[in-house]
């Protein structure tokens, strides 16, 4: 299992490009967390505090497709950068302005997600060029996947030790820079400068002319409606078993069970088409959630909250190499922007539906949520099976790099190249 992420980690550049990418992602995953705390600090009220930080959210979920999409047009420097810079000093605006002027601070952190740099997609464009391999880039998903819980799990802890230490604010600042810093460190190394995007046809809808795209981001609207609703339904089951420490703990266990199956799923070198694939993992991710329903005891809940979280880096990692086959030509950074906003907006809906439903049913209603948001995501897959069948051409290429070990990945599925 170590190997091949060893193999990954050995290759020019990676570690570099991965931690990068990592640290420069650190204030949009932080951003919920740090927003809330510096409001609450500042006197506001936890309403003004979760519409800032919905403010935020939906920014972001715009920005992330069209900054995907000029990345792919002018290169990842030219975008990457300029946007890192724009998004910090916009959230340096909020955290000098306040709350005082309600406005401004709506403005400021609507321009700091709207900004947001789209890292997470440029970096699967980037592994590509960077691995040639095929079998090698399929791993690197998944270790792209399982860094993604690292650093949402590693992330707030750096937002309290922030404030611990020094405030709300200084968090803030500190956190902004130092992402700005992982975005340089990304835009400046080799295979960020050379990369350039596949030449492209010019069209309105960009990357979403794609059918087999548009199913693969139906399918995960409602496993990110499922995740959303399991953090919320999670309160009131802590509520009745030992109030936040509890919620800690089952937050942390999704996040293990996550790691787990993200670092087997990588380990393993994978054979045959990845739609089937993922139809099977999100059968099996929608399964374990049904469990959760029962409601156990503390250490069986845990332990089922492990299990849940098991099968969705695995997900998300088949979700990439489709992303990856279905991307119309030169839309690469573009579709795995859209891959994001869609998990992002799914997570949203799937709070504020599983709000209602534990208002009115509680915990066991409420973990209902996502078993059902599982199902409907397992039955878009189902339905759109025709339009997510892995293309011939790819098909064929896959076949050739997975029987031959040394053989470079084509073209097509790099969906960029060097200059």
């Amino acid at each position: 299992m170590v190997a091949g992420y060893l193999d990954i980690l050995r290759a020019r550049h990676a570690v570099r490009l991965l931690v990068g990418t990592l640290v420069g992602r650190l204030p949009n995953a932080t951003a919920a967390i740090a927003i809330v705390l510096f409001v609450r600090a500042e006197g506001g009220s936890y309403s003004l505090a979760g519409a800032l930080a919905a403010v935020y959210g939906v920014a972001n979920a715009v920005g992330q497709p069209v900054l995907g999409r000029l990345v792919d047009l002018h290169g990842q420097p030219r975008v990457q950068l300029p946007a890192a810079v724009l998004s910090a000093l916009a959230m340096g605006v909020f955290a000098f302005s306040g709350t005082g002027q309600v406005a401004v601070a709506y403005l400021a952190v609507g321009a700091a997600g709207l900004f947001t740099p789209p890292l997470e997609g440029g970096l699967r464009a980037l592994w590509p060029s960077v691995l040639r391999k095929e079998d090698q880039v399929h791993t690197a998903y998944a270790m792209d996947a399982v860094a993604q819980e690292v650093m949402f799990t590693v992330g707030p802890l750096l937002v309290t030790v922030c404030v611990s230490l020094w405030s709300p604010q200084v968090a803030l600042l500190v956190l902004n820079v130092v992402g700005v810093l992982g975005a340089l460190s990304v835009v400046v190394s080799p295979p960020s400068r050379a990369w350039r995007s596949a030449p492209r046809q010019a069209h309105w809808l960009g990357a979403l002319r794609s059918a087999g795209l548009l199913a693969l981001l139906g399918a995960f609207l409602f496993i990110g409606m499922a995740l959303g609703s399991i953090t919320v339904a999670s309160v009131p089951y802590a509520d009745d078993h030992g109030g936040d420490a509890v919620y800690g703990w089952l937050m942390a266990a999704l996040g293990l069970g996550a790691l787990i199956g993200g670092a087997v799923y990588g380990a393993r070198q994978w054979t045959g088409d990845p739609a089937r694939r993922l139809r099977l993992l999100v059968a099996l991710l929608a399964v374990c959630y049904l469990p959760l329903t029962l409601t156990p005891g503390v250490v069986a809940m845990v332990l089922l909250t492990v299990v849940a979280g098991v099968f969705l880096a695995p997900c998300i990692a088949c979700a990439f190499v489709l992303v990856d086959l279905h991307a119309p030509r030169g839309t690469v950074t573009e579709a795995f922007s859209w891959l994001v906003t869609t998990f992002t907006v799914g997570a949203s809906v799937g709070t504020g539906l599983a709000g209602p439903v534990v208002e009115h049913g509680g915990a066991q209603w409420g973990f209902a949520v996502p078993a059902a948001a599982g199902g409907v995501s397992l039955l878009v897959l189902l339905c759109t099976g025709g339009v997510l069948t892995v293309p011939a051409r790819a098909a064929v290429v896959a076949a050739s790099s997975e029987n031959d070990p040394n053989r470079a990945v084509e073209p097509r599925f790099s969906s960029g190249h060097q200059a």
